[in-house]
């Protein structure tokens, strides 16, 4: 009987490439070398009448030889039949998904869907739905299910893939121990591993009074397991080429240097010191940019040239799309280009990071997640490499940041009041704002109308004025009464808090469809494409660039709302477009009744924050978006919003 320790070791040795020492196998398990020797003496025993055998090399270590195939599947086949139970049938589509392809990788032929189902006791359309999840899941190993009339479903791949996903699959993710929510689950590096690897940094930190923040810690955990795992596998990548003399002078070099021994004591690697150099730059973060005068030198300084082109493409694509003003944010661009680095060997290694912070990045920062797609479309221009959503999720962490900074930034909003009835009025209002929003807004000054081409409106935010203005201001206009009540107190409250616009003014009633019966998202999309076409407000590429952002990353955020949209603008004004429906239907992995296309008008720069911030309150609500389904008219939808 293989008891923890044992399927560790096997689980390591299935994806080693070459011999692995007992010292390593002992640290692996936290244990001394002669209980490591017990072990394998024990697990080899096993191995013998099942297929396979644990080969000592001399000077090197242990390896994993195969001699018959089937026989060896078999045997996994067992100790994965041991761990499935009646008590343990896989319920939620995760459980189901981790079961199927452990079932499918130890198959030894075709299974049908029908039997599939009846094992789990599920319905052969659950199994179908299912069995998406896997094929994504699949091919981030270059691994194919292959499906066959009258057979039934079978995996292709090569036997290194195959073993790879049976390591994560078959191992770490049946081991109680393992805490597949960790930040950085690398498929290719143990989760123990990734834990001693975090154990050490946080030590050192602590220690030596650094301070990080969680996605620099992630960032520098995930380029130290890859450059574990690389040198392990025998490649020395040189990381850099800069003057390396500004950082060896540092504290902070001192404290990568305690990293990397105290790695290379755990795992039995030898680092390169450009490798540490890189990792105290990791560590002084932001640190340099405030020590310098130019900051801008130390930014070229610490990455390379690539990776610095790299970083401005992107930011460029993204002020183009999204006029979010954090192309020059030092700390934006120095984050980015210490993830890329580490991110751009994984893709090369064909490494896999797991982002359990998704589903939160998805709801509560969908315009940073916005711009994290661009930025994955950038670098997938400049790899060739296509990135996953865990990956742009990192990236909108960054972004999402440095969007904070610039709100921080910008200050309070500058306004101009325009009046027509005097200076006492122009007065009364000017003392009822500054009452109201002393902190949150500078009032600049009071005018009359006539003298309003006299004010040079870059200066300012936007205007409160208590008459109508007709003709076109570089600025949005809140028309007040001369009286202020509640409401335009709330008007202008709003326009503060959110934008140019409050959120409801993007809603239209002619484009709230509501308590549809749709079957699929297929259908809802072709709907609403007919819809929005016939009424001339999108292009006929419309539908075809939903479906592009679509693939690469899902808009079904959880709590029943997705919010598709297409990848480039396709229309001329800015608007949301409702679809509710009467029963939920399955958007990718996640159920869907509240459709909310999300359609921005080209070349526009029109602060959206406020319609992202009403969006993102309505993803994150399972209550509100229980009422929006049942409203069955415009007022009722509104209603609920409150507005």
């Amino acid at each position: 009987m293989l008891n923890s320790r044992m399927k560790t070791i096997l689980q390591k040795l299935i994806t080693a490439e070459s011999p692995l020492t007992g010292k390593y196998l002992a640290n692996i398990n936290q244990v001394t070398s002669r209980t490591t020797r017990e072990d394998v003496k024990s697990l080899n025993e096993l191995l013998v009448e099942n297929g396979a055998n644990v080969d000592s090399v001399m000077g090197k270590g242990y390896q994993l030889i195969i001699d018959d195939d089937l026989c060896f599947r078999k045997y996994l086949q067992s100790i994965f039949k041991e761990e499935v139970s009646d008590a343990f049938l896989p319920k939620t589509p995760e459980e189901r998904e981790g079961y199927l392809i452990k079932r499918l990788l130890l198959s030894e032929g075709y299974e049908k869907l029908d039997d599939l189902a009846d094992e789990i006791y599920v319905s052969k359309s659950t199994i179908q739905n299912d069995l998406k999840l896997v094929k994504d899941r699949l091919a981030d190993y270059d691994i194919q299910l292959e499906s066959r009339p009258n057979y039934g479903l079978k995996i292709t791949g090569s036997e290194l893939k195959r073993r790879f996903c049976m390591s994560e699959y078959l191992f770490d993710r049946n081991d109680g121990s393992c805490d597949c929510s960790n930040e950085s689950g690398l498929t290719t590096v143990a989760q123990s591993d990734l834990d001693k690897i975090q154990t050490i940094i946080m030590r050192q930190i602590e220690q030596h009074h650094i301070t990080l923040s969680d996605i620099a810690i992630n960032n520098l955990l995930i380029h130290i397991a890859i450059a574990y795992k690389r040198i392990k596998s025998g490649y020395h990548v040189s990381l850099y080429q800069t003057d390396m003399q500004d950082i060896l002078d540092q504290k902070e070099y001192l404290v990568a240097e305690k990293i990397v021994r105290e790695v290379e004591d755990t795992f039995q690697v030898k680092f390169p010191q450009a490798e540490i150099a890189y990792i105290a730059i990791h560590l002084l973060g932001t640190k340099m940019l405030s020590q310098a005068n130019d900051s801008k030198e130390v930014v070229e300084q610490v990455l390379e040239q690539d990776i610095y082109q790299l970083v401005m493409n992107i930011l460029a694509k993204i002020e183009a799309e999204f006029n979010l003003g954090i192309t020059q944010d030092e700390e934006l661009i120095i984050g980015l280009g210490l993830h890329l680095k580490p991110s751009i060997n994984r893709y090369k290694y064909g490494m896999n990071v797991r982002n359990p912070m998704l589903r939160n990045i998805k709801q509560n920062y969908p315009l940073a997640f916005e711009a994290g797609i661009l930025a994955g479309l950038a670098i997938e221009e400049h790899t060739e490499t296509k990135i996953n959503e865990n990956e742009i999720g990192y990236l909108a962490l960054h972004i999402g940041a440095a969007i904070e900074r610039q709100k921080i930034k910008t200050g309070p909003k500058r306004c101009l009041i325009v009046c027509a009835s005097g200076l006492g009025t122009a007065k009364l209002i000017y003392y009822k704002l500054k009452s109201q929003f002393g902190r949150e807004m500078d009032v600049i000054g009071t005018t009359e109308y006539y003298k309003l081409d006299q004010y040079d409106l870059n200066d300012i935010d936007f205007i409160v004025s208590s008459i109508p203005i007709s003709e076109k201001l570089p600025v949005p206009v809140v028309e007040v009464n001369a009286i202020l009540g509640d409401q335009d107190l709330e008007k202008i409250g709003g326009f503060i808090a959110g934008g140019s616009k409050n959120g409801n003014g993007y809603f239209n009633k002619e484009l709230m469809f509501l308590r549809k019966s749709f079957a699929s998202k297929e259908e809802v999309l072709e709907f609403m494409h007919g819809e929005l076409l016939e009424r001339g407000l999108v292009e006929s590429s419309f539908l075809d660039a939903v479906k592009e952002r679509e693939a690469i990353a899902p808009t079904s955020f959880g709590n029943l709302v997705a919010v598709p949209h297409p990848i480039t603008p396709k229309s001329n004004t800015t608007f949301l477009a409702i679809c509710t429906l009467e029963k939920p239907i399955l958007w990718h992995d996640k159920s869907v009744q509240f459709i909310c296309f999300l359609c921005v008008k080209k070349n526009s720069t029109e602060d959206l924050q406020s319609m992202y911030d009403l969006l993102g309150k309505i993803i994150e609500n399972g209550a509100v978006v229980q009422k929006l389904v049942g409203a069955g008219t415009y007022e009722e939808f509104l209603g609920v919003l409150g507005r």
